[in-house]
């Protein structure tokens, strides 16, 4: 804790990338920020971070440095709501992390939580890659798959959400509609270019699906998403986003190996904190209203 300013300002430095970033969120002087890192790395015997033309980028030891600091400030948020007792003040930012189709999904939990605790912001990161929780990237991770494994996750299941292929009815009015997995030659497809993201859909893809039949490939998800409404070709789409944009047909039966299995994640070390509690129980909240009115809109279609 001696050097917790020292810290902290490493951290506003790692998470704005430059100097003047950092100075104008801290309301510090230039300088001040500078001698701070200086006196850090005089500390640790290291550097921490990488100085460039551009802003200033981590090292190896200074990932350690931001992951400590992290925690720090998030412990210490932790402490200063349990000082203030009961009064329920939130403030501050928390971090959430997710894909991009998953947006219409929490809007309601997120505007419930702003309006709860307005003075705390809320900031979403919608990068692909798996934040690290443990080095302070994000206070919540809502992804698709595999469960995570991380031995200092909490790991909550959210239930699944039904994907389907489908086929924008200008494609349908140009090529028609497959009949059968036989009839698929006949089509062309819009996929997406990155195998590595262990989509539950990508067995069935490799076994059906030839690289001559792919119209567009993307590892952009909304690249992908308006190809398929244009009319480009046949795609896979969330459920809950096809019934959300028109003239969508289904393609083929709903196959239940594609569904995506969600899980909630946070940190072990601030996953009891106020903020992280109080969104936590507002995307479950959204999440349970979404999954009976999906039940719903199934048992009037079927």
């Amino acid at each position: 804790m001696e050097r917790w300013s020292e810290l902290r300002t490493a951290l506003y430095v790692a998470r704005f990338g430059t100097v003047t970033a950092a100075a104008a969120a801290l309301g510090y002087h230039r300088a001040t920020v500078n001698r701070h890192i200086d006196a850090l790395e005089a500390e640790i015997g290291t550097r921490i971070f990488l100085r460039h033309s551009n802003g200033y980028t981590l090292t190896e030891a200074g990932e350690e440095v931001l992951r400590v600091a992290q925690s720090t400030e998030d412990l210490t948020e932790e402490m200063m709501g349990r000082v203030r007792g009961q009064s329920g003040i939130v403030d501050g930012e928390i971090r959430l992390s997710l894909v991009t189709p998953f947006a219409g999904l929490i809007m309601g939990a997120v505007d419930a939580f702003a309006t709860q605790y307005p003075k705390c912001r809320v900031s979403i990161d919608t990068s692909e890659h798996w934040v690290r929780l443990e080095y302070g990237e994000a206070h919540i991770a809502l992804r698709a798959g595999q469960k995570p494994d991380h031995p200092d996750y909490v790991v909550q299941s959210l239930g699944g959400l039904g994907v389907g292929l489908y086929a924008h009815e200008t494609y349908r009015s140009r090529f028609g509609l497959p009949a059968s997995e036989d009839d698929l030659v006949h089509h062309r497809f819009v996929l997406p270019s990155d195998n590595e993201r262990q989509l539950p859909f990508l067995p069935w893809i490799e076994k059906h699906i030839r690289p001559e039949m792919i119209a567009v490939a993307s590892e952009d998800v909304w690249v992908s998403v308006e190809a398929i409404s244009r009319g480009v070709g046949i795609g896979f789409l969330l459920d809950h986003e096809a019934r959300a944009r028109q003239n969508l047909h289904r393609v083929l039966s709903t196959n239940r190996a594609w569904s995506a299995q969600l899980w909630l994640t946070t940190h072990v070390d601030v996953h009891r904190t106020q903020k992280v509690q109080s969104m936590i129980k507002h995307i479950r909240s959204a999440f349970a209203s979404f999954q009976q009115d999906n039940q719903f809109r199934q048992s009037k279609t079927g």
